[in-house]
């Protein structure tokens, strides 16, 4: 059963907006208009990879009976933020602290390794809804932008997997890793490609080839 303090529910509503507005940022420009526009697309796909994300954390940790709050760094926020105005995004907002006596490698990496595969999963399901409502969103304002939000989803979700997956300083990947080298290869392989795609092909091309218009 899930259980949630005061302070993380603040704190997740505070990373969610601001990692929210670094990715629009990031996709609008400086066009403040266009940040404005975009910010509510942006925001569906970030609420859904980052809430979701660290909830898978917190899930698996309870499930293995540890406590876990999600606690927010103010430091990794402000470092987002700058970031976006370069083009890309740190996103290091916070964390799921699991807190144990002890923990093996294995439940460590598991615990670690719930986040991106709940992002992986999120992407794809994105993309397969944007894959059905596509012939549709050609004819149809109203499913065009729901064409548009899963675009976004999958963008970000992929990204959000393939960033938290690199074995870096406190990230999951070097907690994946640590514990199995044959997971972590899979699931930042299957990260890359699905971020890869969406960088160099766009969403539109990648629904396109598989429906083959």
């Amino acid at each position: 059963m899930f259980k949630f303090t005061a302070s993380e529910v603040r704190d997740l509503i505070i990373a969610f907006i601001v990692i929210s507005l670094c990715f629009a940022i990031v996709n609008g420009g400086r066009d403040v208009n266009a940040i404005l526009s975009i910010l509510p697309i942006v925001m569906v796909g970030v609420g859904a990879g980052f809430i979701l994300h660290e909830l898978g954390h917190k899930f698996v940790s309870m499930k293995y009976g540890y406590w876990a709050e999600f606690k927010l760094w103010p430091q990794g926020l402000l470092f987002a933020l700058i970031t976006s105005f370069f083009g890309f995004v740190f996103a290091a907002p916070g964390a799921v602290y699991t807190y144990a006596n002890y923990m093996t490698d294995e439940i460590n990496g598991k615990i670690s390794i719930a986040g991106p595969i709940v992002n992986i999963a999120l992407a794809l399901i994105f993309l397969g809804i944007a894959t059905a409502v596509y012939p549709t969103a050609l004819y149809s304002e109203t499913y065009a932008l729901v064409f548009i939000i899963c675009a976004v989803g999958y963008s970000i979700n992929s990204f959000l997997a393939v960033f938290n997956l690199l074995p870096i300083g406190n990230l999951d990947g070097s907690k994946v890793l640590t514990w199995n080298f044959g997971i972590w290869i899979v699931t930042i392989a299957i990260a890359g490609i699905l971020t890869l795609l969406s960088m160099t092909m766009g969403v539109q091309n990648i629904v396109r080839l598989i429906i083959g218009m």
